[in-house]
Parts: structure tokens; sequence; C-alpha cells
């Protein structure tokens, strides 16, 4: 058992209790003789059906099982969030539990990250057997976009089977919807060796997607959150700062012309506060003080922070 590894696996699920045990079995068979320690932890996120109940039984029988339930449904970035926090082993893998993801891919995924020396490696769907209009189109939408603002080479950010070391997953912090941006999350804490490795893609055996048409627009607006913070979370006073002060320079700008007007040029003019530009000036000056306020209290409130957390530590020895 030379290139023998110790492997957790993260498997968040909802209602998927027809693919719980099969998925189990899949991944006994797939690493046999592959892995000298094994942990999967199930995170059933608020099932109605039967899923935990099965999960109850196969930990019973299989000391490799761990078990998280939700009292309701929070979503599968808090799952996957227990499930780091809970990982013990020296690599941890996720997988989606609707069996469309392969188990047999997580041995190659993890001597790829070992030979390369990588943080993580993030699977690629390349062909996959979902619909057309309603995934494959805006995934490949929605992947673009996250290279574009990310700057992380990656086809398939969502793709559920992934590889991380263990150090990444204990550093970095899983929310909201975030769970679709991790390799983001780890860049921004320090983890550049991301890497990505073509998967074999499954069509879906029993249930339905959780998903609906709304995870893309709420993926946007969550990218949008990660290209600020990535822009500008460490100094948002060159955010609000450099609007603040646009609004400003128009603010007095439209100030200083009406006084001129009024005073020198059309001295039988309308009252400046019966002018449009005059409200139009006013409104810009306050927001320009508002966004000059948002960056030094931005400013203050991330000096605060360094003073209590000064480090992300990357490894130890």
């Amino acid at each position: 058992m030379q290139n023998s590894f110790e492997l957790s696996i993260i498997i968040p699920l909802l209602n998927e209790e027809e693919s719980i045990r099969p998925l189990f079995e899949s991944i006994l068979k797939a690493l046999q003789g592959k892995v000298s320690s094994l942990e999967v932890i199930f995170i059933d996120d608020g099932s109605t059906d039967g899923s935990w109940e099965i999960i109850q039984t196969l930990a019973k029988e299989h000391n490799e099982v761990k078990a998280i339930s939700f009292t309701k449904n929070y979503g599968k970035s808090q799952a996957l969030n227990a499930g780091f926090k809970a990982a013990k082993k020296k690599y941890v893998a996720t997988l989606d539990c609707d069996l469309q993801d392969s188990p047999e891919e997580l041995p190659k995924m993890v001597q790829t990250l070992r030979d390369n020396n990588l943080d993580l490696i993030s699977g690629w769907k390349k062909k996959r057997f979902d619909s057309l209009l309603f995934k494959n189109l805006p995934s490949k939408l929605f992947n673009w976009a996250a290279r574009k603002v990310s700057s992380i080479k990656l086809h398939d950010f969502n793709c559920g089977i992934k590889v991380y070391r263990k150090n990444v997953i204990k550093n970095i912090d899983v929310h909201g919807e975030m769970h679709r941006y991790i390799p983001v999350l780890a860049s921004q804490v320090g983890f550049y060796k991301i890497g990505e490795q073509v998967v074999q893609h499954k069509a879906r055996q029993y249930g339905k997607t959780k998903f609906g048409a709304d995870r893309f627009f709420k993926g946007f607006l969550d990218l949008i959150t990660l290209w600020f913070v990535n822009s500008f979370g460490k100094r948002p006073m060159h955010f609000f700062g450099l609007w603040g002060t646009i609004m400003l320079l128009f603010g007095f700008g439209f100030i200083l012309y009406l006084g001129i007007d009024k005073l020198y040029l059309d001295t039988n003019a309308r009252l400046i506060t019966q002018r449009p530009e005059f409200y139009i000036s006013l409104t810009l000056m306050i927001l320009g003080s508002q966004f000059f306020i948002a960056g030094f209290l931005g400013e203050l409130v991330l000096r605060n922070s360094k003073l209590t957390n000064r480090y992300n530590i990357k490894e130890t020895v």
C-alpha cells in the first residue's frame, strides 16, 4: 500500500434516500485497497424522506460512516461547511449524492494533487448529461463569468467532485451560496495551487434536481460579492473613496456653476433653490459624503479584524 492515502469524503444531501446506499457501495468498491484510512461523512440537509434512517443504518454497519443531520434545510454551503469542520483525514473530497459523480475518479484526483503539489483539484464535467437549455448553456455562461472575475482558469466551478488538502478546508468559511466558489475562497486565503481534471458525468438515476433556475441568478450575485471582496476587501477606501470623490467633485461643480451664473451671468435668473441643478448637486454631495463614511467604517472594521486575526495558518510541521 505504498501509494495509499487517508481520505475524508463529504456528501451533502437532501431527499436522496434511493441514492445513498448505492453511492456508499460504489465508494467502497472504488477505494478498496487504495486508502489506508477512510471516513464518509453524510450531511443530511433537512431531508423529509427516509434519508436519515438509511444513513443511521449505514453508520451502524460501517465504522467509516459519520453523519450530521440538520433540523431544517440550510443549503449546500452550510452542509459542506459542517462537513469541513468534521473532516479529520489528510485529504478531503466532496461528492454529490445524486450518483452523477463517479467515486472512481477520486484515486486519480488524489494522485494528481500529490504529484503536482496542488492545494485543491476540481473536477470538470466536460461531457454532461443535463438539459442543454436549462443547465448546459447557463452553466457555460456562469463559468465564463467566474473565470473572468476570479482569474482562476477552471472550466467547471460548480462541479460537485473536488479534492482538497485538509489545511485548505480548515481555513475557509463556506456560507450563503458560496459553495460554487470554493476555489475562489481558497485563493483568497493564500491557496493558489488549483488544478482541474476531467471527470466522468453520469445521468441522474433517481429523483430530481434540488436546484431551480434561480440558482444562476443567485450565483451571479455571489460572484459580484466575491469580485468586490477580492478587489477591495483589503482596501475599502479605494472603492468608496474614489466614487465619493467623483460625486463630491460633480456636486461642488454644479454648486459653483449655479453661484457664478446667479451672481455674474444672469442676475435675474430664478432662485438657485428653484433650479434642478441645485438638487442634483445636493444629492451628489450627500451620496459622496456617505461613500466616504462607508469607506472610513470599512477601514476601521478591517483594522480591528487584523488586530484580532493577523494571519491564516497554511501548514504546521
